[in-house]
């Protein structure tokens, strides 16, 4: 029987949590019924990732989906921006099954509209939710009339296209080291990097569900080790890592150092900005580079700061008829690819970037990184909303310093910044500092961790 209590999986942009423990099939069919419901839609385009779990989960939503009426398209094996591509390409709504970068135990389902606009609990989610709670309850509507069909379709090769049409010509050979941390990267990056003057180097490309080598989450440094090790060993021109459903990409260059998403961001921003004229809107999260901005004008674009998370970038996007948006996080959002997020064309403009001139990574990217950041780091709080009272109150009175209430706190003075803002699911405060030099940026680094931890 279906589990009637799902607050705990359904979260603020998907649904995710353990299988078979937090929610299996059952659920999955009647996610499948209240999606079409809500949306209206008549047929829709499903996807899913490496997952043991994920290809029988793909199959009860779409069990549920025909039997409210609508027509089902299974795209199986897929990238999340794969099925982006599906629902903006098809023009019909989506759901992608996997878990991102979560442990092997753990699976979601990430959803959309057609044309990819995100679901989630300002767009629908909540009603979704509320829909198969109350049939987990009193039991499921009976099927309709007319019941959808179920077909199925490849659409890796157009996908790999419209990505390599988007990113433009890749001027000189280039050879590449790929991590794809044993998830779906392992299946798009040869269709799509195949097209291009690219010796690809595979590291951990086998499908596998359990991540025997280490989890899929390129932002923990410890994660692409391998990586940067592999690019200096092979004398590689670049080194890419992407996280389980290949959303996200991190950037290492030829000397096996990380290249910041922030400079990544400004990178990827002047490209589409010199290629439309000078003219555009770019969105950038408030604890990207000072670099990202500044330069985004210096192309003649005008940068839009929003709060941190996929959903906030989306919706001003949207609102701004944005060409680009990047975070911190290295998911980066395109306006020619339906306002959604793509790692992989993300890749694509870096590997245009990089064969368009003679010189190396490092040097390219030296031009987007102006400041010394700390990264993102998380301490464990009991009373995050004190502390953040601390803070304002230890910082507010100072000259020459500003406060920013806009996600968390932000801290700005002339040669620095610092934000500080509570985790949505943990009791965590995340700090990111950026100076102009590396002696400012560890001395507010370590000042205002010694006030966060007292």
């Amino acid at each position: 029987m279906p589990r009637t209590e799902l607050s705990g999986i359904v979260k603020a942009y998907d649904v995710r949590g353990v299988v078979p423990d937090e929610w299996d099939e059952p659920e999955a069919e009647l996610f499948g019924a209240a999606f079409v419901t809500v949306t209206g839609a008549t047929a829709i385009v499903v996807g899913h990732d490496m997952r043991p779990s994920s290809p029988g989960l793909a199959a009860a939503f779409a069990r549920g989906a025909t039997a409210r009426g609508a027509d089902v398209t299974l795209i199986g094996l897929c990238s999340t921006d794969e099925l982006y591509y599906a629902s903006g390409t098809l023009d019909v709504p989506g759901a992608m099954f996997t878990a991102s970068h979560n442990p092997a135990r753990y699976n979601g389902i990430k959803m959309c509209r057609a044309g990819a606009a995100p679901v989630g609990q300002e767009t629908g989610l909540p009603e979704i939710a509320g829909l198969v709670g109350a049939w987990a309850a009193s039991g499921a509507p009976a099927p309709v009339a007319a019941p959808g069909t179920v077909s199925g379709r490849d659409l890796l090769p157009g996908y790999a296209r419209y990505l390599r049409s988007l990113a433009g010509p890749l001027a000189r050979p280039l050879k590449v080291v790929v991590d794809a941390g044993n998830g779906m990267a392992g299946h798009t990056a040869p269709a799509v990097l195949g097209g291009l003057p690219v010796e690809l180097v595979p590291l951990y490309f086998e499908l596998d569900g359990t991540f025997p080598n280490h989890e899929a989450n390129p932002l923990d440094p410890k994660n692409i080790a391998d990586l940067r090790e592999r690019v200096v060993a092979e004398g590689a021109d670049v080194g890419l890592a992407f996280d389980g459903d290949a959303d996200r990409c991190f950037v290492v260059d030829e000397r096996g150092e990380p290249v910041s998403p922030s400079a990544v961001t400004a990178l990827i921003a002047s490209r589409e900005l010199d290629r439309n004229g000078g003219h555009g809107t770019v969105i950038h999260n408030l604890i990207t580079s000072w670099a990202v901005p500044e330069i985004v004008r210096e192309h003649g674009g005008v940068p839009v700061r929003t709060r941190v998370g996929h959903s906030f970038i989306k919706q001003r996007m949207a609102e701004e008829g944005a060409l680009f948006g990047g975070e911190h996080s290295a998911h980066y959002y395109f306006r020619d690819f339906w306002n959604a997020d793509t790692g992989m064309l993300a890749a694509l403009h870096v590997l245009a970037a990089l064969g368009s001139q003679p010189g190396p990574l490092s040097e390219l990217a030296a031009s987007y990184e102006r400041y010394r950041a700390s990264g993102e780091i998380n301490s464990t709080v009991d009373d995050g909303a004190g502390r953040l009272a601390a803070l304002r109150a230890a910082y507010g009175g100072r000259d020459g310093i500003t406060l920013d209430a806009l996600d968390g706190l932000t801290v700005t003075a002339q040669d620095w910044w610092f934000n500080v803002r509570p985790s949505n699911t943990e009791p965590l405060l995340r700090l990111n500092v950026e100076a102009r030099d590396a002696a400012t940026m560890e001395r507010v680094r370590d000042e205002v961790l010694a006030r966060i931890r007292a």
